[in-house]
């Protein structure tokens, strides 16, 4: 019987770490949270991304985007700002890379503790997805971009939010599901950085997307209490 014992501890083991990461919304990486009382000045929260991170289609977008709303749960230890560009693409050849954007330097500039990356909704477009084959190698460019900024600031990958219907603008729903996500998620086990995944807390929530592709303020909070938890622990 302790023969058995000792070899179920193993398998008991990983299914605790598992699952344990699977609570704060991270994987891959051990306890990836922040510790508030290691940073004597304000912890600088870049958040990039598209136009979902920006706050397109949300009125008052400047109190209602998920960078505001995460400054706002995060207290006044923390600075947030945002960098999210409408129509950005992850990839260096999509129609809008944000690699080529005023943001992309400024958030270099911003020096950040933490940096929150989500892009990939507009990468499905058909005119990008053609260049599927480089979206894993440009995202490992964009986090070694940041990780080698002289604040050597902790990054997070997000997976975009669920697109509901046929989708808009030439978004693809199943693109970003089937084939965008798996990507990010391997991404950041090769990388070593944590996960949020966002489409799985935000699937089947279609109210939260009146045009089916960006949150409402209810879903731009629910998203930023998401993140909160995962960047906190808490």
């Amino acid at each position: 019987m302790i023969s058995n014992f000792l070899k179920v501890l193993p398998v008991i083991g990983l299914s605790l770490f598992l699952l344990a990461g699977t609570q704060t919304g991270c994987r891959h990486v051990k306890d990836p949270s922040i510790r508030v009382d290691q940073y004597k000045h304000t912890i600088r929260v870049a958040c990039v991304g598209d136009s979902i991170t920006w706050g397109d289609k949300l009125e008052n977008h400047d109190y209602n985007c998920y960078p505001a709303v995460l400054g706002r749960v995060l207290g006044s230890k923390f600075e947030t700002r945002n960098f999210g560009v409408n129509g950005a693409t992850l990839l260096k050849h999509g129609d809008g890379p944000y690699w080529k954007t005023g943001a992309f330097q400024e958030a270099q500039d911003y020096n950040p503790d933490v940096v929150i990356i989500m892009l990939g909704t507009n990468d499905s477009k058909p005119q990008n997805w053609q260049y599927r084959l480089e979206f894993m190698s440009d995202l490992k460019a964009l986090i070694n971009k940041f990780k080698y900024l002289p604040s050597e600031p902790k990054i997070w990958l997000c997976t975009p939010c669920p697109v509901y219907g046929n989708g808009q603008w030439g978004i693809t729903p199943k693109v970003v599901e089937d084939q965008i996500i798996p990507i990010i998620q391997q991404t950041a086990e090769d990388c070593d950085v944590p996960l949020i995944d966002i489409f799985s807390a935000m699937n089947h929530h279609a109210q939260w997307f009146p045009d089916l592709v960006h949150p409402n303020a209810e879903g731009a909070e629910f998203m930023a209490r998401t993140i909160a938890t995962a960047l906190t622990g808490i």
